[in-house]
């Protein structure tokens, strides 16, 4: 039984299959900010948060992925939403790579509100989607809409 065992594990780690090697050991991304406790990012990795929204940039322009991110994450915020979800997909189908998870990963690290984010576990979506931690509204801080009028 052991022998059969270290085979079937043999022949596992010589099967070629970029998407879920990609899945298991490289692209993923993570980030913290240094009031996030190491264990609230390994959770948030395994997806032990309530999903409270998402939003899919498939199929998007980097420009309007762009804008339609930002709107997003103002408006999840403004619903008290703790942990929401961004689909930007592998980029598989694009020449350049994954050009929208690169877009995704630099508009969070620029908001102040986002204590975390990272790559979900293959089941929610894997290093093609992100999961984010965003903060509390403080007491007596705007909403966004109000500060556009």
């Amino acid at each position: 039984m052991r022998e059969a065992d270290e085979r079937a594990a043999l022949a596992e780690s010589q099967r070629d299959d970029p998407v879920r090697d990609a899945d298991t050991i490289g692209d993923a991304i993570a980030y913290r900010r240094d009031e996030v406790s190491p264990q609230t990012l390994r959770r948030l990795k395994r997806a032990e948060f309530a999903i409270e929204d998402e939003i899919d940039l498939h199929a998007t322009s980097e420009r309007a992925a762009e804008d339609l991110l930002r709107r997003f994450l103002a408006e999840a915020r403004d619903a008290a939403h703790h942990c929401v979800r961004i689909v930007h997909g592998k980029g598989l189908h694009s020449p350049q790579g994954p050009v929208l998870k690169g877009l995704v990963e630099r508009v969070l690290n620029q908001r102040a509100d986002v204590l975390a984010y990272a790559s979900p576990p293959p089941a929610h979506g894997g290093t093609g989607a992100v999961l984010v931690l965003l903060a509390k509204r403080r007491p007596g801080e705007q909403r966004q809409a109000k500060r556009k009028q």
